[in-house]
């Protein structure tokens, strides 16, 4: 390995077989791979819909047209989070208020969401869009006590969660079951918990919900059932069906999902062991969660050190690809609205500090040391 990338895929002979076996089938699309798929990650997440689709963000589309998402509706969501959310809500002429996040997690809290609603005296909300940065599902039932009180869609962003679960009721329950939320949505990009090359997942147990998105995925397109060329379409949609071939790759990624957690909770294990004595460094405090450990994110207080750039530019010339998760989103050029700085003090935290590792199922032994190695080298 050239470089050392911050995530990458894992692809082995089994992937490969499976892809093969979908290329000789009749149907290359819409056909028997996507429905085993749907129904295996079905029965995973114990949750009575599972649909694909083409990637997370129109996994996040699919979603909020299936609430009817309509212009000026209310929809809040953390400031640091990936643009997708952002710019499919903004698509559909919402009006989208940020939270401020904690400085460690990255994470919206119910107390820095009720703050949002309070500072802007939001009176009705029609969705909330909740994230589970580096697959760590933070405060889960909080938010769903929130959503009961102000009658709201809960939507949850989890494309870094799939395989990660919380706690509630004394037991583990897989994110994207939607026991306490509408809506669940996943990618299945190559550097998440599994890919299907590019990919999405949307979960929930509305059967309403789960109609329309089904429909949205394909135009919209509603078959006379009795003769199959015969259609109807009753509102403009797009083409976001995922292939089988597609679906052929996640179904037997998802065999080996358990796999691939357990050894990135090795990866885990052995960065925070080895820099737990660097006081240059702090860690993310998670409650009662299993995570996807889809990322490891540190948080280095650079008021002691050199700035961040240069620490990443010190990491890349020892061919180390750092990553940063996220910069907030009203730093952007397209964020028009104008906002107190002084509000988002987790945000400007977060992002003056926090780095997130290479962290992948075949990153070996001798790679992890070398990280560790040329990090307590630079301080």
């Amino acid at each position: 390995m050239k470089c050392i990338p911050y995530g990458r895929q894992f692809i082995d002979r089994s992937d490969v077989k499976e892809v093969s076996k979908a290329l000789v089938q009749d149907f290359i699309t819409t056909g028997n791979y996507v429905k085993k798929f749907e129904d295996k990650v079905s029965s995973l997440l114990r949750v009575k819909y599972a649909l694909s689709c083409i990637n997370g963000t129109a996994a996040l589309h699919l979603a909020f047209m299936a609430i009817n998402l309509k212009k000026n509706d209310v929809v809040i969501m953390p400031a640091i989070n990936f643009i997708a959310s952002y710019s499919m809500a903004k698509f559909m002429n919402a009006k989208v208020y940020l939270a401020d996040v904690d400085s460690l997690t990255g994470q919206m809290t119910p107390k820095t969401l009720l703050r949002c609603i309070n500072k802007n005296k939001i009176k009705k909300i029609k969705a909330i869009v909740t994230m589970y940065l580096g697959g760590y599902p933070e405060n889960v039932t909080e938010f769903y006590k929130i959503k009961k009180k102000y009658k709201f869609f809960l939507i949850e962003d989890a494309c870094h969660a799939l395989g990660a679960q919380y706690f509630s009721n004394k037991k583990f329950i897989p994110i994207g079951s939607c026991k306490h939320s509408d809506i669940a949505t996943f990618s299945l990009h190559p550097v998440k918990t599994i890919t299907s090359g590019e990919g999405g997942l949307v979960t929930t147990n509305n059967r309403i919900i789960y109609k329309q998105m089904n429909l949205m995925r394909s135009h919209g397109i509603k078959k006379d059932k009795n003769f199959n060329w015969k259609y109807n379409i009753s509102r403009p949609s797009f083409n976001y069906r995922l292939s089988d071939l597609n679906c052929a790759l996640a179904l037997s990624q998802l065999k080996k999902i358990n796999k691939f957690i357990s050894y990135r909770k090795k990866i885990y294990d052995f960065y925070k062991n080895h820099l737990k004595k660097n006081n240059f460094i702090n860690f993310p405090n998670y409650t009662s969660v299993k995570p996807s450990y889809h990322l490891f994110l540190i948080s280095i207080n650079f008021k002691r050190t050199k700035e961040k750039d240069e620490f990443l530019k010190f990491l890349k010339k020892k061919k180390i690809y750092c990553q940063f998760h996220y910069i907030p989103i009203y730093k952007f050029k397209l964020f028009k609205e104008k906002i107190n700085l002084n509000f988002f003090f987790g945000s400007n935290k977060y992002f003056k500090n926090n780095i997130s590792l290479p962290i992948f199922y075949n990153l070996e032994l001798f790679l992890k040391k070398k990280i560790i190695n040329r990090i307590n080298e630079f301080f």
